[in-house]
């Protein structure tokens, strides 16, 4: 027998407890399993792309015409790709063209070419058989030079001795403009500057010819290098830090009538406020967050949680949960700026804690604050918003068998809600108190919210998916239910019976961390088989013949037994859980109805030649701790009724009987109660039922109106005598009622 703690929901087979792994999970399981989850991925993805027609987003182009107001639902602050893109244009525009070194190369093959055409010039000049009209065509004709009609005028009427003063100062005024640096965007600058280098002492129709001449052969010597520019430009734009924008809460993005710029598309975008169109991107980036979500939480389930993976209620309530989550999520949070705060975002976790365990419900948070993110584009207040209260809210209501709890646990959530409020409040450096006070507003009505969808989701999850819940437990515990209406009519003494088991099964659940809510609901159905014959049964005779001394030992012994498949008929038929049904088989085991086997073996003479299975009950044996406690409580308070302890030594020597014996039997063997288990629910036993049966004073009838006198000794006790010749009526009564307040007393609840 090993540990293993058990939640009220809790369904299909029950395997060996002490043994099984994931590896022990069966292959159809696990493909049932893969296939649900396949299939909520499936819904999940097609939630998170498809556009839902009131999510409040738009649908809007550079260029188009704002059809209403658009106010920002919250706080953004996103990367601004068109702003920094535009700092970055600016920076590489102000980078100025690169050019190469001015190339002497060039100077040097532009004075060559000065000196062979001065040359020419020379020789055309001194050609006697040339008249003036052929000279000017010569000159003219010289390619790279483009000289006006005075110049060459001038050149062919100059002196020899001024001619070779001009063909001199050419290719020194040509050197020096050349050795600057000349661009093709600078070249007429550069020409405007050779007049200024050309010799003072020339004549100034002398200088004009020089310079017509240096400014025909003046070239550019350095040019662009567009690879040396590009690469500046990019040094400046890399050099230009992304811009952060930012858009405060309730901020107008666009009012009816602007005109959309790319700036309001991407605050949109970052808003999660522009419905775009859809797109394969999209859905391969919503495949594969989801994808990556349900990977881990199936991996968490394989290693940590293999029983749920044989438990397909519980299994479709967790697929149930983070679909509908999603849903909601995706209508509410994307254009919304106060609604997402009422939305109650604890009340799934809350309930899977109930009808799972905490460990899936904390499993779940985590993923579920993830979804938040996704669909808010990154809200870290709303996801720390929703994440602290749902694991507040969680942690709190570990129990939920009170309705109280339900409130306190809402009242945690309001907390959580408020100091997440408070603290991005505080982050913002400035106080908005209207702000301030809608989302307080948004938190408390949120609290409640909570409380009502976690009470309305555990009667809901109960009808849809069979799963027991601490609510439905509540409620069949009533005493107005019909069945136990029934039982106490039909089966006065079972009733009596029953409230005491309740009662032991309830402190030892406690004791030993199993679920008291559910074991004390079982315990109250267990018996009810007993109301179709009850007369049957020893504590519902109070006076006649035994109807058994009319019966043979075999006939009795069904009678008995019978009263196990009532009883699930009858559970059936008032629609009890399966859980609770549980109760009723379990309890009993597969026991041997001694008194009529041993009858049976006496009428026979012998034991082998009586069936010892048709004396015995058909099981199964108890397959939960809760139901192993159940039968525990039920065997030792009906050993302890019939044999009377006189003290509270033998008293705990028959309860320790009575464990030991269904402990040898073999009944416990299907159970994970642990010898430490047994010991406190034996202690558990005892503290109850020592209340029940402790010893009474007689008091004799002639004594009863008399006081007794100072320093008379008190009579000695005598044991209680339940039902016993030695005792009259009027006492047995007084000792019924004083147990049944002291059982009440015990449970603390009114006395069915």
């Amino acid at each position: 027998m090993t540990t293993a703690s058990h939640g009220p929901a809790a369904d299909g087979p029950r395997p060996d407890w002490r043994t099984f792994r994931s590896q022990d999970i069966p292959w159809p399981t696990r493909l049932r399993v893969l296939a649900i989850w396949l299939a909520v991925a499936l819904v999940m993805i097609g939630i998170l792309v498809t556009r839902l027609p009131l999510s409040g987003q738009v649908t809007l182009q550079v260029g188009d015409v704002a059809p209403r107001d658009i106010v920002a639902p919250r706080q953004a602050t996103y990367l601004s790709d068109i702003q920094t893109e535009q700092r970055r244009a600016l920076a590489a525009n102000a980078v100025a063209d690169a050019y190469d070194p001015p190339q002497a190369r060039i100077g040097r093959q532009q004075l060559l070419l000065a000196s062979q055409i001065l040359d020419y010039i020379t020789s055309v000049r001194r050609d006697s058989y040339a008249d003036a009209e052929a000279k000017t065509a010569y000159i003219r004709a010289i390619v790279g030079l483009d000289l006006p009609a005075s110049v060459i005028n001038r050149i062919l009427a100059l002196p020899e001795a001024t001619w070779e003063r001009v063909a001199s100062e050419v290719p020194v005024v040509l050197e020096q403009a050349m050795r600057a640096d000349i661009r093709e965007n600078n070249l007429a600058d550069e020409r405007r500057k050779v007049a200024a280098r050309v010799r003072l002492d020339l004549a100034d129709e002398d200088a004009t010819v020089v310079n017509e001449i240096v400014q025909d052969l003046l070239v550019p010597n350095s040019f662009f290098n567009s690879e040396r520019t590009e690469e500046r430009r990019q040094a400046a734009r890399d050099a230009v830090e992304p811009v952060t924008a930012t858009v405060e809460r309730n901020e107008i993005i666009l009012r009816s009538g602007d005109i959309v710029t790319a700036q309001d598309v991407e605050a949109l975008r970052a808003l999660g406020l522009q419905q775009s169109s859809w797109s394969w991107q999209e859905l391969r980036a919503a495949s594969g967050f989801v994808a990556l979500l349900l990977a881990v939480f199936l991996y968490y389930l394989w290693r940590q949680e293999p029983l749920l993976w044989l438990r397909p209620r519980q299994m479709l309530l967790v697929a149930f949960a983070y679909v509908v989550f999603t849903l909601i999520v995706k209508a509410v949070l994307p254009a919304r700026a106060l609604l997402p705060y009422f939305m109650p975002y604890a009340a799934l976790p809350i309930i899977l804690t109930i009808a799972v365990n905490l460990r899936v419900a904390a499993v779940t948070i985590g993923l579920f604050t993830l979804i938040v993110g996704w669909v808010s584009a990154g809200s870290l207040e709303l996801m720390t918003f929703v994440l602290c209260g749902s694991l507040v809210g969680a942690l709190k209501l570990r129990r939920s068998d009170r309705m109280v709890n339900f409130a306190w646990a809402a009242l945690y959530v309001l907390v959580s809600n408020l100091l997440v409020v408070a603290v991005f409040r505080i982050g913002a450096g400035a106080w908005d108190w209207r702000g301030l006070l809608e989302l307080s507003i948004a938190s408390f009505v949120n609290a409640v919210i909570t409380a009502t969808v976690v009470l309305l989701g555990l009667y809901l999850i109960g009808a849809l998916f069979g799963v027991i819940t601490p609510v439905q437990l509540l409620e069949i515990s009533r005493p107005t239910h019909p069945l136990l209406r029934q039982l106490l009519l039909k089966a006065p003494g079972t009733y009596h019976h029953t409230l005491i088991v309740s009662n032991m099964a309830e402190r030892a659940a406690e004791a030993i961390g199993a679920d008291a809510l559910l074991t004390r609901v079982g315990a109250y159905y267990h018996d009810v088989g007993k109301t179709i014959r009850p007369y049957f049964f020893v504590e519902n005779r109070t006076e006649g013949a035994d109807p058994h001394s009319r019966l043979d030992p075999y006939t009795s012994a069904q009678v008995i037994i019978t009263h196990v498949k009532d009883g699930i008929e009858l559970a059936r038929k008032y629609r009890l859980p399966e859980r609770i049904i549980d109760f009723i088989p379990q309890h009993q085991g597969t026991l041997l109805v001694s008194y009529f086997y041993h009858q049976a073996v006496e009428q026979a003479g012998s034991a082998e030649a009586v069936d010892q299975a048709q004396f015995r009950y058909p099981g199964p044996r108890p397959q939960t701790r809760e139901t192993a406690i159940t039968m525990l409580a039920d065997g030792a308070e009906a050993t302890v009724r019939a044999r009377h302890p006189a003290s509270i030594e033998e008293l705990e020597q028959i309860v320790s009987e009575s464990i030991q014996n269904r402990l040898l039997a073999g009944q416990l063997d299907d159970c994970p109660l642990t010898m430490a288990d047994l010991t406190g629910v034996r202690r558990a036993f005892v503290d109850v039922l020592r209340g029940l049966h402790h010893p009474r004073i007689a008091y004799p009838s002639d004594m009863a109106a008399q006081p007794r006198a100072a320093g008379q000794a008190a009579p000695t006790p005598a044991p209680a005598n339940n039902g016993g010749a030695q005792v009259s009526s009027a006492q047995a009564e007084e000792e019924r009622a004083s147990d049944d307040g002291r059982a009440a007393e015990a449970d603390d609840r009114p006395v069915f």
